[in-house]
Order: C-alpha cells, then structure tokens, then sequence
C-alpha cells in the first residue's frame, strides 16, 4: 500500500499553534478564575444606600458589600433563641455579619494559583465567618456599601433559618470554631455546601434572600456587583 507523505514543516506548525491557543486559553481562563475568587477578599469604595424605612413589624436587615464579597448582617436583639447558638461565641456582639465562602482560599492571608484553581475548578468544602461587631455594621464598615433590607417576621425567619443551616453541626446542637477569622471578633465555621466557580459567596448571600422571598436572581450575582445591582433597583 502506497503511503501518503507527511508534511512534517505543517505538522509542527499545527502543534504549535494548538499549543499557544491552548496557552493563551489557559491564560485567560485562569485570569478570569481568579477575579471570581478575588470576589470574596476584596474591597472598594461604598455606594452610599438611601435611607429605607423600616414599617411596624418589620425589622431591619443588612447586606454588606466590599465590591467584591457580600455579608448578612443582624442585629442580636432580632436573632430568635433556638437558631445560630455559634453566636455565642460573641457575648458583647451588638450585631452578626454572616459570610460564606472556600474553606481554603476564604480563610488565606495569601493564595496561590493552585488554591484559587482548586476552588474554582473543582467543589471545595467551605466556611461560615461570623463577626461579631459591637455598632451598626455601616459604622463598623465605613468602606462597605450596607444596604438595608426590610424584612416581616416570615422574611426574617426564613433567611435566619437559611444561614443557620450553612454551620455543619452533623447532628450536633452546635459546632465549634475551625480557626480565628478575618478580624478581631471574628471566627470561621465549618459549613454546609461547597464552593465552586458558580457558587460563590455572592451567591450564597442571593440564596439567602431567596429563601426569605425577596425578588433575586442567585445566578446573576455570582459576583457582588452583580448581587447589589438588584437590591439598589428595589422600590
């Protein structure tokens, strides 16, 4: 059987250009993996929020912003008896500010490439950071955006319910500390779900107010900018 000749000149630049597509692919997947991750250790200049009355029965709960990662915060007087007992953990907390994200790379004072790859590419465990803050989370954070949300009694209960469920307890009434926190008063807990790509701690924080009902979409607020958009354009 007669054989074909090879082109070995087009063979070779064939595999070298496969190989610098493949580089620069790589290249921007990895860039754009990393923004995403950046969108729970980051922070930017706050939007101011205009004030939002609170009516009677209602109570008043707060979504934080840096620009790049999102928080709930409430009030101790507003947390019911029977959910979030890791709260106790913070006798002279006046408020809670909730957050969730990879239990490697939230936690990291520094990450690498391979952390954020990790996280990003493949579902990770995650953790619950809970700060207890001693004054109103607009004043604790003056570089955050913090806008207030409010919510009835059903609406609060649904949400608290929702990140008391975040804490891996297994069976447990309640979980200890895996490590100290980002700030002073803060702890990082084991938690429930896992992190990835399209399940950032943006859009834990948009699940969060699904399940208390307010018109969000989780999907579009993989990042925080993308979260807070939709509660600026609230009535």
């Amino acid at each position: 059987m007669k054989r074909c000749p090879v082109n070995r000149e087009r063979t070779t630049l064939v595999s070298r250009l496969s190989s610098e597509l493949c580089s620069r692919t790589w290249s921007w997947a990895t860039l754009i993996l990393a923004l995403l991750l950046a969108a729970c250790n980051t922070t930017q200049q706050p939007l101011p929020d205009p004030p939002r009355d609170i009516g009677p029965g209602e109570t008043a709960v707060f979504v934080t912003s840096n620009g790049w990662h999102s928080s709930i915060v409430v009030a101790r007087a507003d947390l019911p008896t029977d959910l979030l007992p890791e709260t106790a953990d913070f006798p002279e907390a006046q408020y809670f500010e909730f957050g969730w994200g990879d239990a490697a790379y939230y936690p990291a004072k520094e990450t690498t490439l391979g952390m954020t790859l990790s996280a990003a590419l493949v579902p990770t465990p995650a953790v619950v950071h809970v700060v207890g803050l001693d004054r109103h989370p607009a004043d604790a954070f003056p570089q955050a955006e913090v806008i207030t949300l409010a919510m009835d009694a059903q609406g609060l209960e649904r949400i608290l319910t929702f990140v008391d469920a975040s804490f891996a307890r297994n069976g447990a009434g309640r979980v200890a500390a895996s490590g100290p926190g980002l700030y002073r008063n803060s702890r990082f807990y084991p938690a429930t779900g896992s992190f990835h790509l399209f399940n950032t701690c943006n859009t834990w924080t948009a699940k969060a107010l699904v399940a208390a009902v307010f018109d969000v979409d989780a999907g579009a607020a993989t990042r925080a900018e993308g979260l807070m958009k939709q509660l600026r354009r609230r009535p």
